[in-house]
């Protein structure tokens, strides 16, 4: 198993003040970087390549590492996404965002093994299990249809949806934080299930294996530090309270 981590993204403001930086994956957490938190991860899980991208800051950072290669980011985010998934031709790969401070080998490796069936998944947590771990955390969770989750900026995916899936990643990452927008992908008769909240994880599921050609899953429980990202000052704030300890 490969993996490709994202760290392209760049702060600014008072994000990038309290980093220290405007390269998110840089970014310290204790004695290490979000980088390292990732890299350490899949080390832990058993991943035995790691191809990462990141300019040249990262690219320093990470000198000395044999078992990982870099490619250069963009300041598109939507080209960074299409590199990612071209890292690993005809391989199946783990695709982890650089900003998860809490990712763990135990849960990387659990997600990987129940995605196992399926060449598109997503890791989900549940809202009980996410509170639990993360108390006091800023709220990321999404209702679909009366069931509460939080998305996981962790995929795993095999190289039959590599293809199918160009086209669709870079729009989905243009949308994916905003619920409304990721509806609008859809098509008409998903998007008046949204608007009258009826669209189920298991619409999204279908939508995914009809539009790609390929069986696509949420895997849901997953483990919470999966799902945790850091987006914005307090997400930040909290992980650095946190760290060590969630």
């Amino acid at each position: 198993m490969h993996a490709v981590i994202t760290a392209g993204g760049t702060v600014d403001g008072e994000l990038a003040a309290a980093m220290r930086t405007r390269v998110k994956a840089l970014a310290s957490l204790r004695e290490r970087t979000l980088i390292d938190v990732a890299l350490a991860a899949c080390d832990g899980a058993g991943i035995d390549d790691v191809l990462v991208v990141g300019g040249a800051e990262v690219r320093a950072h990470l000198s000395g590492r044999s078992n990982v290669r870099i490619v250069e980011a963009d300041a598109d985010g939507r080209v960074n996404v299409l590199r990612a998934l071209d890292g690993w031709p005809g391989d199946r790969f783990v695709y982890l965002s650089s900003d998860l401070p809490f990712v763990s080998a135990d849960g990387l490796r659990t997600f990987v093994t129940r995605s196992a069936e399926f060449a598109v998944t997503m890791a989900l947590a549940d809202v009980t299990a996410y509170v639990r771990r993360f108390p006091g955390a800023p709220a990321h969770a999404v209702s679909l249809r009366g069931e509460r989750f939080v998305n996981g900026s962790a995929f795993v995916i095999g190289p039959e949806a590599v293809a199918p899936a160009r086209e669709l990643a870079t729009k989905l990452f243009a949308a994916r934080k905003n619920l409304a927008r990721l509806a609008l992908l859809l098509g008409p008769a998903l998007c008046v299930r949204f608007a009258a909240r009826r669209l189920g994880l298991s619409d999204l599921e279908r939508y995914g294996t009809r539009r790609l050609g390929v069986r696509v899953a949420a895997i849901r429980g997953c483990d919470p530090g999966l799902c945790y990202d850091v987006d914005t000052l307090d997400d930040y704030a909290y992980a650095r309270a946190h760290a060590g300890g969630a």
